[in-house]
């Protein structure tokens, strides 16, 4: 599922916290930007459209709820980048970071516990 970055912000203020009314989301949104509400009303339109957010109405408002999780969003997104941009390949990917990020020593203990179980599969 595409979803752009003026989406994410919406997406982001409700896996933050949910459900939320389209009044609530403005007032998240609008704390990361200077849109109006027409704007953000857009992008929940958007993100309805796209199934990515559902609504449902209660005590004659309507609430909005993440449909797509973040963790499911995060791994496309990654898979997504790593295709594009190192074909696949995770070591590129990793070596890039390393070389032009610092990484602290929990970091580095964090890398090698995750190659280590994944030599134990």
């Amino acid at each position: 599922m595409n979803i752009t970055e003026a989406e994410f912000k919406v997406m982001d203020a409700l896996w933050r916290r949910e459900p939320q009314s389209a009044e609530e989301l403005i007032a998240a949104v609008r704390g990361q930007s200077d849109w109006g509400e027409a704007t953000v009303k857009t992008l929940i339109n958007r993100l309805l459209k796209k199934g990515a957010i559902r609504s449902e109405r209660s005590e004659g408002r309507h609430r909005y709820h993440a449909a797509l999780a973040k963790e499911a969003f995060a791994l496309a997104e990654s898979e997504n980048l790593l295709d594009r941009l190192f074909g696949g390949q995770v070591a590129p990917l990793v070596a890039q970071f390393a070389q032009n990020r610092s990484l602290s020593a929990e970091d580095r203990a964090r890398l090698k516990a995750i190659i280590a179980g994944l030599d134990d599969e």
